[in-house]
Parts: structure tokens; C-alpha cells; sequence
């Protein structure tokens, strides 16, 4: 069982959770979560709140390789009229900014949002950490190498599970030396990480409860899915849900996905299996 402190709000998390995709972005990699205007937002918010979606993750830029990088005008311009529209339309549900930027994260938490999702763990913006612990809200901390501009390059050599538990110890020490009270650990599967490592981190993602945190799992459509099967991101579901089920079974926390539905049911199903 987790606590989180969301502006205020205890959440008690006794079973996993289900964090819903939806990209303010015309280049994600997946072309389904491509919010086309606030209408389509809250449509799709809608949707996900319906399927069992606690967290809805709302971003405006694709971290996919070779994507053009986004400004952090740009970028919040693109996130923070889908946030206000959806937390005015939807005030009882969680939302959460993917963001590197601190501006972006603090006019995103002002718009409404209450937890902050960086792909950088803090590295990129020295200030983030201290923004983000201002605000008082819960921290997704992934674990990603290089800079903004070659975290896709700059593969891991050696043990990837060794790398990434020694990557989080610095970054936690960092997050609670800001004043960051809630932590939670994405691996960050597809960020510097080769196939084979991507799934021996998958068979030993469990390694990671010995920080006693809740782990997120996003490897919705990646590319470890629809290259190992010789397929597209868009036929990726099945493929999806098997992972997320082993990810389940390695005591993942949180499944970040672009298909509700599907993750809500194999929480379930996991979750039975348990009992």
C-alpha cells in the first residue's frame, strides 16, 4: 500500500492503478492519442474516466526518437488549455503534465494538474526539483541517460537493472534534498536502453521494491513490442497487455497506457489472481 499527497488530497493506492495517455501533440508516436483539439481532449478524457483511467497524463511533446524538440512557450500553449478544459469539465480526477520544463510544470499545476511527470528525473532543468517540491504534489521521477538531445543515443553499457538502481538512488537523494515528499519510479523503458535490455529490466523490474515506491510501467505501443512481433504500434495492443500483465506480476504500481480498457482488465485479472 502507497500514500500520495495530492494537493491536499491522500491517496491511498491498495491495488494498481491505471494512467491514461493523451498527447496535445501532432507528432506522438502513436497516432490514436493525438488529442486534435480541446473537444477531442475531453472526449477521449471522458472515455478513460469511464474505463477506469485514475490518473490522466497529458503532455506536449513527444519523447519518441528523432521528434523535433519543443520549446517550453510551445509546449505550454499546447498543454495547459487541455488541462484547464479537462480539470474544469472533470475536477475529481487526477492529472498529471509530463513535462522537463519547471514553467511548464508550475502553470500546469495552477491550470489544475496535481502531479508532475519528468522524463529527465530533474537532470535536464537544475531548478525542477525545487519547483516541483514548492508545489507540494507527487514527482515521477524516469530514469533516462544523456541530454534532452541524445537520450535516445546514449545507450547503458553493463547491467541495465544495476544502472538503473544506482540512477535512482542519486535522483532520490536529490528529489528529498529539494523538499520532494512523494516519489514515483518509471524505469524508463525505450529511453537508452537497447531490446534485450528493455526486457531483462521487465523480467527484474521487482529489483525496484527495495525503495519501497510505487513503480510506474509505460511501455504502451513501444517499440519493444511491435519490433520483437513485425508489427505497427497501432496493431500493438495485445502485445501491450501481456506486457503490462508481466509488468503487474513484477509489482508494477501504475500502467501508463493509451488503452484503458484493456490495462483496467488485466488489473483486474491480476488482481484475482492474487487474492
Amino acid at each position: 500500500m502507497f500514500t500520495l499527497n495530492c494537493k491536499g488530497s491522500l491517496w491511498v493506492i491498495n491495488s494498481p492503478l491505471v494512467m491514461g495517455i493523451i498527447n496535445a501533440t501532432p507528432d506522438s508516436f502513436y497516432t490514436t492519442s493525438r488529442a486534435t483539439g480541446i473537444s477531442h481532449a475531453l472526449e477521449t478524457a471522458e472515455t478513460m474516466i469511464r474505463e477506469g483511467a485514475s490518473i490522466l497524463d497529458i503532455g506536449g511533446q513527444s519523447t519518441r526518437p528523432n521528434a523535433v524538440l519543443v520549446g517550453e512557450p510551445e509546449e505550454t500553449d499546447r498543454v495547459l488549455p487541455v488541462i484547464t478544459a479537462i480539470h474544469r469539465a472533470f475536477p475529481d480526477t487526477c492529472l498529471s503534465v509530463d513535462t522537463y520544463y519547471p514553467a511548464v510544470a508550475r502553470a500546469a499545476i495552477e491550470a489544475g494538474a496535481s502531479m508532475v511527470n519528468d522524463i529527465s528525473g530533474g537532470r535536464f532543468y537544475p531548478n525542477m526539483l525545487p519547483v516541483v517540491a514548492s508545489l507540494k504534489v507527487p514527482y515521477i521521477c524516469m530514469h533516462s541517460t544523456g541530454t534532452k538531445e541524445t537520450m535516445h543515443e546514449k545507450a547503458i553499457t553493463g547491467n541495465v537493472c544495476t544502472e538503473v538502481v544506482h540512477y535512482f538512488k542519486e535522483r532520490l537523494e536529490a528529489c528529498y534534498q529539494a523538499g520532494i515528499k512523494d516519489v514515483i519510479l518509471d524505469p524508463g523503458f525505450g529511453f537508452g536502453k537497447t531490446m534485450e535490455q528493455n526486457y531483462r529490466l521487465l523480467r527484474e523490474m521487482n529489483s525496484l521494491q527495495l525503495f519501497g515506491l510505487p513503480v510506474l510501467l509505460g511501455i504502451s505501443r513501444k517499440t519493444m513490442i511491435h519490433k520483437t512481433l513485425g508489427i505497427t504500434a497501432d496493431e500493438s495492443l495485445n502485445g501491450t497487455t501481456v506486457l503490462n500483465t508481466i509488468g503487474l506480476m513484477n509489482k508494477a504500481t501504475i500502467l501508463r497506457v493509451h488503452d484503458v480498457k484493456a490495462a483496467m482488465e488485466a488489473v483486474r485479472l491480476v488482481t484475482a489472481h492474487h487474492q
